[in-house]
């Protein structure tokens, strides 16, 4: 019988897909302009294919924040202290890249808008490494040890970054280039099409072979882990090779929807690797791993937070639905505001 706190646990990793899948193309997309733009009006043309639906993607985000905050207290206290400088700068690249769309135009020099531009690649880029970062932390183990009575992360900064983390970042991060490098084959017009299309191809490859050494190295590390979660990284990586080949192909919409279904299995991967557990402990985690059962909040909590969930989830992904369906024609310098 699954549980409340079962239940939530798979509803947090449900709204983590989905901000990685939406916010992925995002990142790749804002990291890209500077690669695939070369006037200031085709890099409008590539900022116009996220600029109306970039806040939208992001509420995926705060509200697996929230979720987690209310569903899981003690995983979030536990997480966002133990990550809390990594956290620090995910929050501060996600301020600018908001303060960037909503600034960059609000001068026409030249210079100003390059240094805006540069600040939101650099900014994207840095999210799309720092995210699969701190969720490769979470399945390959933090230390967690008891301090008085209670469960709580006692390293360091430096302690987040090793082989096996860094690599899954870069990884990730090479995954949303080509997310981004796929959307604006599929939303961007003329030469930033083009280019998108010469360089997704690049970064495809790139992203396979950062994907099959990162399974390498956790299968060396780590081991080969629950037969689920093998599946499901299986999986990923055959979608990932559809994907490649329908984009080669010319079929874009077809790539992005197979990357989804990179998304949702890797993030399965994750979960079901972590489960029954939320945060695993790298010192002993048998015994010091914080579970979903000691994570949670109340019961009542939970089922409250269940009934006002089938009331407001439907709206929001009516609204998401909606705003991708009237924004769901190419961006071209003639339905763009400079």
């Amino acid at each position: 019988m699954v549980t409340l706190s079962t239940l939530w646990f798979l509803l947090i990793g449900v709204l983590l897909t989905g901000f990685l899948f939406l916010e992925g193309f995002d990142f790749g997309v804002g990291a890209l302009v500077p690669f695939v733009a070369d006037s200031d009006e085709e890099r409008q043309i590539a900022i116009g294919t996220i600029g109306p639906v970039w806040d939208g993607n992001e509420v995926w985000l705060l509200t697996a924040g929230g979720a987690m905050f209310a569903a899981f207290p003690y995983w979030y206290a536990t997480m966002f202290s133990g990550f809390y400088l990594a956290l620090f700068l995910v929050l501060v690249c996600l301020i600018v890249r908001g303060v960037t769309f909503e600034f960059r135009n609000k001068q026409h020099t030249k210079k100003w808008r390059n240094n805006w531009d540069y600040a939101l690649s650099i900014s994207s880029l840095l999210c799309a490494i720092l995210f699969p970062v701190a969720f490769a932390n979470l399945i390959g183990g933090t230390p967690l040890d008891l301090v008085n009575g209670r469960l709580d992360f006692v390293g360091s900064f430096f302690d987040l970054l090793t082989p096996f983390t860094l690599l899954a970042g870069l990884a990730g991060a090479s995954f949303m280039l080509y997310h981004g490098s796929v959307y604006l084959a599929l939303k961007a017009s003329g030469n930033v099409a083009t280019k998108s299309i010469k360089l997704g191809s690049r970064l495809a490859t790139l992203t396979i072979v950062l994907v099959l050494a990162f399974a390498g190295l956790c299968a060396v590390t780590k081991g080969f882990g629950k037969p689920v979660s093998v599946g499901f990284f299986a999986v990923a990586l055959l979608a990932l090779l559809g994907s490649y080949f329908q984009f080669k192909n010319g079929k874009y919409g077809a790539a992005l929807i197979l990357n989804g279904f990179v998304v949702i299995c890797a993030m399965g991967a994750l979960f079901a690797g972590l489960f029954p557990y939320v945060m695993l402990s790298s010192i002993d985690a048998s015994t010091l791993s914080l579970s979903i059962e000691n994570a949670s909040s109340s019961p009542y909590t939970l089922k409250i937070m269940t009934y006002a969930t089938l009331i407001l989830l439907p709206i929001v992904l009516i609204c998401q639905i909606w705003s991708f369906k009237v924004f769901k024609d190419r961006v071209s310098a003639k339905t763009v505001k400079y």
